[in-house]
């Protein structure tokens, strides 16, 4: 008798027929998927997509994810019938721009590993004859695209899930989740209830719905994409035939939105030129006779009205297509989320209540495998922190905010986009206590969670033609100069050489709390915890493998009360699940109810201490410690720790006196020539530290030997998540290494995700980068194998170019630490 847990798949589509392979292909044979349409043509958005398969991306995990696609989809047929016709694909450019573009995006594919080239005009009309070369500048082509047969596979992966003991229920309709104890136990269908220890929910745009059921939300927006097939066009007749359908490259023209594939003698178009069109569930259609390759629930009329400019377009860059009309079409339904990414995770509330939506056929099989790692061995191998459903904060997951950012999503699903780049909506919508006071000095915000982030101000303008030359702001290109101003150098300089203030309100707090806090936070992070009231620690927190799962700072506050500075809301729910259930452990987010000021630089002291009638002095508060003080009466906690490498505090006191405390520091530092100073400075000067930033520069597929931060790992604690990964590892023994990089011509500055060659192969990829003013050239941290040691020659690919590069010696400025500890 099978002793694997029961486990149910609500959607039949492409995901869960892929997580029901990769599980029962891991031994799990009680494995039942349950779908309200009939097999195997459901009805979702799996039924009518038209199967394009992109590799390439800024994300290395959704690239990870799509290359994953393609292997396995390549394995499978349906009595002989393909599964994945690999006809490669082809992106051309018709803007500067754009080409542009294409190149960065050459770059991201040689960083994951995807074969690809940025081909002229006359290889893009060689590669795809229907192509204007006239209007064409250039392509990108990446010969292992192509295209999926989206509900074939479907039926290949059922028959090998059932072959192992899964069983598939079509026109089946879920109506609750049965829970005990906090638990999931089964599914309730209008066929019967059934049995189960895990749900996974992969309902796609229904995962809304599935999600309420257990009272979990689900950040996602339906919303209606067109797809339009010509009538037959001369130039393809004979190309193909119903079996093989396609020999073209799959074409994107994303400066119109749109994108190309064969139809056998015709050609499907789909187009994200059109408005956004939100889709109701509760008005969806439900065809008499079940689902139908031509009518399905996911399947909206055509509106010719919105489709009509793309056909225009299309005939400019396609000059077949002039005398063609559109012989059919349909508003396709498909999943958008606020940042784009799937959505994967379990219910903090409901355990066994699991999540895979807003996932598209590209990424479909290498998310399963990733969920189904998670179920079976507790870590996907793919980092997962971009898809996690709880990387959201509370407002992201409200309902207008998910269909504002949804349907901007939509908008700008092919715009070329900076790495730097906001949201135009909404904003204003996360404001630090400082707000008013910054926008007085001009600041420039940039978004990020719905925090609106200064990047620099606009009243330190003056200060950048005072600069001593050898901080005099370099010119930059048109890319990297976008969302960054010569003012941030100015910032840095005088965050080197008097004292700046840095609003740090937007980082995610957390109060532990509680008997029982202690142990937590001992048995979750690789540092020592028990240390005296009053100290700061920066610790890890690991993964079983050993990987890094975040870096935090914890501030023992009181003998049962801790203050944790964490990377976000993934933090927060994996300190919440790992709490133990006797209530001895309290945990709150207190960041909207709190803010806190850097204040660094060598005159910091000489700003503060005159403030306070408490000991500011290096003997009254040691670096990485913290107390309860007062600034001008102000209660605060005084943190002695610095993320830019120079003496001074972070200081927290609550929402209500934060303007107050911004007010009376800006004042009494004047005369010291205090200015309000930036993110894009504080990038530099961490980066300047050989600070790490988790997410960009290290995640769960990194080990902290790899990644620089051993030192914060205690070997003499006795137990800690991730210890045992350790065993045998250290600085001197990995393979690979974060490095970094000075670049040797001393002007050109790359943003992250590009290429690094290593005697003239491709051997990793950079994370951050940025101008480093204290000693005036651009620098850059990449992954690279651990023989590039200090001096070895390296090159970056930016854009279409190479630019030299030194693996440096770390930490560039003060490495001695003789300026923090002041």
């Amino acid at each position: 008798m099978s002793t694997t847990p029961r486990v149910v798949i609500i959607g039949a589509g492409i995901v869960g027929a892929n997580l029901a392979d990769e599980l029962t292909g891991r031994g799990w044979d009680r494995v039942t998927v349950v779908d309200q349409g009939p097999l195997p043509l459901t009805g979702g958005s799996t039924s009518h997509a038209p199967g394009l398969v992109y590799q390439t991306g800024p994300s290395k995990t959704m690239t990870a994810f799509a290359n994953y696609t393609v292997d396995k989809l390549k394995s499978l047929d349906v009595d002989g019938a393909w599964c994945f016709n690999q006809v490669g694909g082809l992106e051309v450019a018709t803007t500067p721009e754009r080409l542009a573009d294409l190149h960065r995006k050459q770059g991201w594919a040689t960083s994951w590993g995807i074969p690809g080239e940025v081909v002229s005009p006359e290889e893009c009309v060689r590669l795809h004859p229907l192509l204007d070369q006239d209007k064409v500048l250039g392509g990108f082509h990446t010969p292992t695209d192509g295209l999926a047969k989206a509900s074939r596979a479907v039926v290949a992966l059922a028959r090998r899930a059932e072959s192992r003991g899964a069983e598939f229920r079509g026109s089946t309709r879920v109506l609750g989740i049965d829970q005990h104890g906090g638990r999931v136990t089964g599914v309730q269908t209008d066929q019967g209830d059934i049995p189960a220890d895990i749900v996974v929910s992969c309902a796609g745009f229904w995962g809304q719905a599935v999600g309420d059921m257990v009272g979990m939300r689900v950040p996602l927006l339906p919303l209606a994409h067109q797809y339009a097939r010509t009538d037959q066009i001369a130039e393809l007749v004979g190309r193909n035939d119903d079996h093989i359908e396609a020999r073209l490259p799959i074409l994107r023209h994303q400066d119109q939105d749109l994108y190309y594939r064969e139809h056998n003698d015709r050609l499907g178009i789909g187009s994200y030129a059109h408005r956004p069109m939100p889709a109701s569930l509760g008005e969806l259609p439900e065809p008499e006779d079940g689902a139908t390759e031509a009518a399905m629930p996911s399947m909206l009329p055509f509106t010719e009205e919105d489709f009509a400019p793309s056909l225009e377009h299309s005939r400019l860059l396609l000059p077949a297509l002039r005398s063609a009309k559109v012989e059919t079409g349909f508003n396709g339904i498909m999943s958008f989320t606020p940042d784009g990414g799937p959505l994967v995770g379990e219910s903090p509330d409901v355990a066994g209540f699991w999540i895979a939506e807003a996932v598209w056929v590209t990424h479909s099989a290498g998310v399963a495998r990733s969920v189904a790692q998670l179920l079976v061995d507790g870590r996907s191998e793919v980092e997962l922190h971009g898809c996690d459903v709880h990387r959201f904060d509370e407002i992201q997951t409200s309902e207008d905010y998910v269909t504002e950012t949804g349907k901007r999503n939509f908008v700008e699903v092919y715009d070329v986009m900076h790495p730097l780049q906001p949201k135009l909506s909404p904003r204003d919508l996360r404001v630090s206590p400082f707000h008013a006071r910054q926008k007085e000095l001009g600041a420039f915000f940039l978004e990020a969670h719905g925090w609106e982030r200064p990047h620099w101000y606009e009243a330190n303008a003056s200060l950048v033609k005072d600069l001593p030359t050898e901080w005099a702001p370099r010119p930059r290109d048109a890319w990297s100069a976008m969302y960054h101003s010569p003012i941030a150098a100015a910032e840095a300089y005088k965050t080197r050489n008097a004292v700046a203030m840095y609003d740090m309100t937007p980082l995610k707090r957390l109060e532990i709390s509680g008997p029982g806090a202690l142990a937590l936070l001992d048995r979750l992070t690789t540092g020592k915890m028990d240390k005296s009231v009053g100290s700061v620690t920066y610790t890890l927190m690991l993964d079983e493998a050993g990987g890094v799962r975040s870096d935090v700072t914890v501030a023992r506050l009181g003998e049962q009360l801790f203050q944790v500075g964490a990377n976000g809301n993934l933090d927060l729910d994996h300190f919440r699940r790992q709490a133990p259930t006797d209530h001895s452990v309290q945990i709150r987010d207190i960041t909207g109810g709190t803010c806190c000021i850097g204040v660094w630089g060598p005159l910091a002291r000489d700003l503060v201490q005159p403030l306070s009638h408490d000991d500011f002095s290096h003997e009254g508060l040691k670096f990485f410690r913290c107390k309860s003080a007062h600034i001008a009466g102000i209660p605060v906690t005084a943190m002695r720790v610095s993320y830019v490498g120079e003496l001074g505090w972070e200081i927290y006191t609550s929402a209500e006196y934060g303007q107050r405390l911004w007010d009376v520091l800006f004042e009494a530092g004047r005369e010291l020539g205090v200015v309000a100073a930036g993110r894009a400075a504080f990038n530099s000067l961490r980066l300047e530290k050989g600070y790490r930033a988790w997410g960009t520069d290290m995640t769960t597929e990194h080990n902290p030997y790899e990644a620089g931060v051993g030192f914060a790992v205690r070997r003499q604690k006795e137990e800690f998540v991730g210890r045992d990964a350790l065993a045998g590892i250290d600085a001197e023994s990995v393979s690979r290494r974060l490095s970094c990089l000075t670049i040797d011509d001393g002007r050109s500055v790359v943003l992250g995700s590009e290429p690094v060659f290593l005697d003239g192969e491709p051997a990793g990829y950079v994370t951050s980068a940025a101008f480093a003013h204290t000693i005036g050239t651009p620098i850059a941290y990449a992954w690279l194998p651990a023989s590039a040691t200090v001096g070895t020659q390296v090159e970056i690919q930016y854009f279409d170019r190479l630019v030299r590069a030194t693996v440096a010696a770390e930490p560039l400025v003060d490495p001695d630490m003789h300026r923090i500890r002041r």
